[in-house]
């Protein structure tokens, strides 16, 4: 039986405005396994039993990038595909390099209301805001494809130039997505991506965006493998009645529910 390897990564030191999201994983996972909810996914999976809760990175005094991507390596040693619970949108990029290591093929699909592609946000090249200029730099994935934007600047548009970047803005999410992947795919899904009436729990709330409902639509028409992905940028201080952690916790089992469906195929 296929299985998906669970991780939390409760970090949220390189957040340039709010604190919190390192608070994200363990509500997320209760949302996730509780009884209020069924454990099948709208695509037919049965997630029961299908989780391998790894559970939190512990930090020590080392570089938290290295025990990032040394837990990620070893929760995916068995093969199963990769589902991390951040933390803020930072910690992308020490998963990503050890993704990698795994999948010499990748396709990064990136929901968000921001690119986080500065070069150093506020002087920091690890910020919440930058991973993906580290991303792109190192060579982590072939494409990368960011959904939703709607906060992006003239800094950003060099960026999307420089490395390639293929951007679908909020304002062109009407109806299927409409791209081609043939490669296996990496979901990077940033809570802020979607409409803060769903999701108001983050630090960044940015009006206009996505529901709930689209990005699950769009994740159901994924075609190829999905090998791993990241929800981040939840901030439980920000929250209201636990709903982003509800949201984000629906959001988990489709993604699981499709890694298992598109690498069972």
């Amino acid at each position: 039986m296929e299985r998906v390897s669970l991780l939390g990564i409760p970090h949220d030191e390189n957040s340039s405005y709010l604190r919190g999201a390192a608070e994200a994983p363990p509500l997320i996972r209760r949302e996730l396994f509780s009884d209020a909810y069924s454990v099948w996914s709208e695509t037919g999976i049965d997630l029961g039993g299908r989780f391998k809760d790894c559970g939190d990175v512990q930090f020590d005094d080392g570089d938290p990038w290295e025990t990032i991507a040394e837990s990620v390596l070893r929760a995916t040693e068995s093969g199963d595909p990769l589902l991390a619970l951040g933390g803020d949108h930072a910690v992308t990029h020490p998963i990503m390099r050890a993704v990698r290591r795994r999948h010499p093929q990748l396709t990064i699909l990136h929901f968000d209301a921001h690119p986080d592609i500065y070069d150093a946000y506020q002087g920091n090249p690890r910020s919440h805001a930058s991973p993906f200029a580290r991303i792109m730099e190192e060579g982590l994935t072939e494409r990368l494809i960011q959904v939703g934007l709607r906060a992006f600047n003239d800094h950003h548009r060099a960026q999307f130039k420089r490395f390639g970047v293929e951007v679908i803005e909020m304002g062109r999410c009407n109806g299927p997505l409409g791209i081609e992947i043939t490669t296996p795919v990496y979901i990077t899904l940033d809570l802020d991506g979607l409409d803060p009436a769903y999701a108001p729990g983050v630090s960044h709330r940015e009006p206009g965006g996505l529901s709930p409902r689209q990005v699950i639509d769009w994740i159901h028409q994924i075609d190829q493998q999905i090998v791993g992905a990241d929800i981040v940028e939840y901030n439980p201080r920000c929250d209201l009645s636990n709903v982003t952690a509800t949201v984000a916790a629906k959001l988990a089992k489709e993604i699981a529910g499709m890694m298992i469906r598109t690498g069972t195929r």
